[in-house]
């Protein structure tokens, strides 16, 4: 098992910047790739970036392809994501997860989840 906790949401205005890093401890980071999943009130946890498990393959949802950029440090255990350019659509609680698959996407392809960081952007 491993234990996820996200950190660095805030409040930010749009066109703004944020960092949210996600530390992990229990079993062998490594063995897992990372991905970043959000929820915003009222509507469905959805994939944002995902990151495989040597780092060298990573997947963007459409909305946020050349803003926002996964990285991790296996030395560290962490993972990182950094936003930029936000906007008011990206205003959500954000989870930091955990999977087998290469890289997950989908919400079934997460064994374990963080606790969430809420990131509001403000217009």
């Amino acid at each position: 098992q491993v234990q996820l906790v996200e950190s660095g949401g805030g409040l930010v205005q749009a066109g703004g910047s944020l960092r949210l890093s996600c530390a992990a401890s229990g079993r062998t980071f490594s063995n897992y790739a990372m991905a970043w999943f959000r929820q915003a009130p009222g509507k469905e946890r959805e994939f944002v970036a995902g990151i495989s498990r040597n780092g060298g393959v990573t997947e963007y949802a459409d909305s946020v392809k050349g803003r926002f950029a996964i990285s991790r440090d296996n030395a560290k255990n962490t993972v990182l994501l950094q936003m930029n350019s936000l906007k008011p659509e990206d205003t959500a609680v954000y989870y930091c997860a955990a999977g087998f698959t290469v890289v997950p996407v989908t919400v079934r392809q997460i064994n374990y989840w963080g606790q969430g960081t809420q990131v509001t952007v403000s217009s």
